[in-house]
């Protein structure tokens, strides 16, 4: 099927945005990927930075460098270079322990509950009940389960958003807080819409809380090796599969992290967008395989 052309607009005298679609879909998101990737490349003077988000991105130059025109001719002939290519992505799938139900995201939650939808229980209560499920723990096993794509890394620094890889009427989806907390804990998960993120520092947020990580993905200190490239660790087109772990273990990989020994279970592999979409069940339990069993 074909791909509606994107619609492109001026911000002002430094920026050029990108609409893909008027929804988030992994094709979309493709498109996206490929022309910001296809834009960097060429290498143009003049840009300053190129933000890809869920189903359009932006670009932002100096125009006394780079005339506006010729970016936005640059971009429609990358984007008509473009149509009929295989989606494919050169990625890697990324282990993240996740202490689910933890007791300060539900001290935390349970602090805010005059903002919520459901004051008399928690947030995963409320979410395996909408979602169908008989309890929080049959949640946590479809959230855990199937891997998460990341769509778009930001809104603060290095928070990312994540799509499950489920077909879309599969999708788990929860409604955002009636109005916002004005407190979260650092690494906690949280998910709003169909969108699961991980809150990369501690600070307001709308999102319902499952649970938290003992992994630092955002480090301006760089303290730890996988940190050490780039303080930032998600990127666009990473793919996640949580591992639930016990108070046990979360505690013991604190301490892995405090001495600076911890390192994430990563590998490389190659997603394609076609093998996925005839695939939705099986394709994403493929990717995961070859991350180690614990």
């Amino acid at each position: 099927m074909a791909s509606n052309p994107i619609r492109y607009s001026f911000g002002g005298d430094e920026h050029l945005f990108a609409e893909i679609d008027r929804e988030m879909s992994l094709q979309a998101f493709f498109r996206g990927l490929k022309l910001t990737r296809a834009l960097e490349a060429l290498q143009l003077p003049g840009i300053l930075d190129i933000c890809l988000a869920n189903a359009s991105f932006q670009v932002r130059f100096n125009p006394d460098a780079l005339d506006p025109y010729v970016l936005l001719e640059q971009l429609k002939a990358l984007e008509a270079g473009s149509s009929g290519e295989a989606d494919t992505l050169e990625t890697r799938i990324i282990e993240v322990p996740v202490f689910y139900n933890d007791p300060w995201t539900h001290e935390t939650l349970m602090r805010f509950r005059d903002r919520h939808q459901a004051p008399e229980g928690s947030d995963l209560d409320y979410a395996a009940e909408i979602n169908g499920f008989a309890d929080s723990a049959e949640f946590i096993a479809a959230h855990s389960n199937t891997p998460w794509f990341v769509s778009m890394v930001g809104f603060v620094s290095g928070l990312p958003f994540m799509y499950q890889m489920v077909e879309r009427q599969k999708q788990l989806q929860v409604p955002k807080y009636l109005r916002p907390r004005t407190d979260t804990p650092g690494l906690s998960l949280g998910h709003g819409g169909c969108f699961g993120c991980i809150y990369s520092v501690r600070g307001a947020g709308g999102y319902q809380l499952f649970g938290i990580t003992p992994m630092p993905i955002y480090d301006p200190a760089q303290r730890l090796g996988y940190l050490k490239q780039d303080m930032v660790f998600f990127k666009a087109g990473d793919i996640v599969q949580f591992r639930p772990v016990d108070r046990a273990a979360y505690d013991t990989l604190c301490e892995e992290v405090q001495r600076g020994e911890f390192t994430p279970e990563i590998r490389e592999v190659t997603f394609a967008l076609a093998d996925f979409l005839d695939d939705p069940q099986g394709y994403p339990q493929q990717l995961k395989r070859g991350l180690y069993d614990h």
